[in-house]
């Protein structure tokens, strides 16, 4: 076998056609070369063709051993001791020096990883294995308070290493901040607090809403989970350590912190920290065009009209095009309105509106 120069394979009845071709043209009066080059094959590759005994590649491996090689007497030696009662619960790296301090080398640890992993015996056992865990369920929405997520994120003080903590709550269909507050501890009681607040704020009932979170303390301490639980809330909890789990209440805080009001000193204190938090939650709701909502306002999504403001976009993009078809190409833009989010969407889901 051997490539092409696009990197296509060849195979040996690909050469045997190709040397038929470039005889015949020859024959009809065509010089070899031009003929190979329109084929784009070098010359030399198609003589080695015709003059090898037959088709097949002959190129190989290294014929020669490395002068280091482990014998098979060796390997069996390193599975020997390796499976033995004083190492057999122990790893390479534990074998070799204690070989070492009985005055015994066999070989370096990467040569007793290599020969067990090639016999098969380089796994974790049970006791041992890193506990899998698996992704949380999907959630979808078609209207908002049907999920929300939520998190918590630092805000810098006056004093070095010491912060003020940010406690928001978002809904995932109209991307809304339903519920904030800023204080100076993180506890599962002021997370209880805020989350009550927001409920009772967006009118909601039993079962109406699951609420998404991270794996910290303050989501699943014993009163935020008994708070959930008299509310009728589902909660439902990301994978330790992956962000990705929580996509919407990280990009919320990435916002957040790089908008052009975001101050370049640091907080004197809760209220006022809780002052300017205020303020970009009134931006954020009511002014803040959202590029996962077709550039509506989370508020106007929240409260519904968004979709008499899309159908207006629409028109216009209609007329404009009318009026003036030689500057469209393909179809206007897609203003259409986004009828359901997905939270830690499945692989085989329906694909998510975007």
């Amino acid at each position: 076998m051997g490539s092409g120069r696009r990197g296509r394979l060849i195979t040996e009845r690909d050469k045997q056609e190709t040397i038929v071709l470039i005889e015949e043209a020859h024959e009809a009066g065509c010089r070899i070369k031009p003929a190979c080059e329109l084929l784009e094959l070098d010359i030399r590759t198609l003589q080695r063709w015709q003059c090898a005994d037959n088709l097949n590649d002959k190129r190989h491996g290294p014929i020669t051993q490395p002068a280091n090689k482990l014998t098979a007497a060796q390997r069996a030696r390193i599975l020997e001791v390796a499976n033995s009662a004083p190492y057999c619960n122990q790893s390479p790296s534990q074998i070799v020096p204690n070989l070492a301090d009985e005055q015994i080398y066999i070989a370096s640890e990467s040569s007793f990883y290599r020969t067990l992993k090639q016999a098969n015996m380089l796994k974790h056992r049970s006791a041992s294995k890193p506990k899998a865990h698996k992704k949380p369920a999907e959630f979808s929405a078609i209207k908002p308070n049907q999920l929300w997520t939520w998190d918590i994120t630092y805000l810098m003080s006056l004093i070095r290493g010491q912060y003020f903590y940010l406690y928001l709550f978002v809904d995932v269909f109209s991307r809304k901040i339903v519920g904030f507050d800023v204080f100076d501890t993180e506890s599962a009681e002021h997370a209880a607090e805020v989350v009550t607040d927001a409920y009772i704020n967006e009118k909601l009932r039993e079962g109406d809403v699951a609420l998404h979170s991270d794996n910290g303390g303050p989501m699943k301490g014993a009163t935020m989970l008994a708070t959930l639980k008299n509310l009728g809330v589902m909660p439902s909890f990301s994978r330790p350590s992956v962000s990705n789990d929580n996509p919407y209440s990280e990009s919320l805080f990435k916002t957040l912190k790089y908008c052009p009001e975001y101050p370049s000193n640091p907080f004197a204190c809760v209220a006022d920290a809780k002052g300017w938090v205020k303020k970009f939650v009134d931006w954020y709701n009511n002014i803040h065009l959202h590029s996962g909502i077709k550039f509506v306002t989370p508020n106007s999504r929240h409260q519904g009209l968004d979709k008499q403001i899309l159908e207006k976009r629409i028109v216009v993009y209609q007329r404009a095009k009318q009026e003036n078809p030689n500057r469209w190409s393909k179809k206007t833009r897609n203003w259409e309105h986004v009828d359901i989010v997905y939270l830690n969407k499945k692989s085989n889901s329906k694909k998510m509106a975007a």
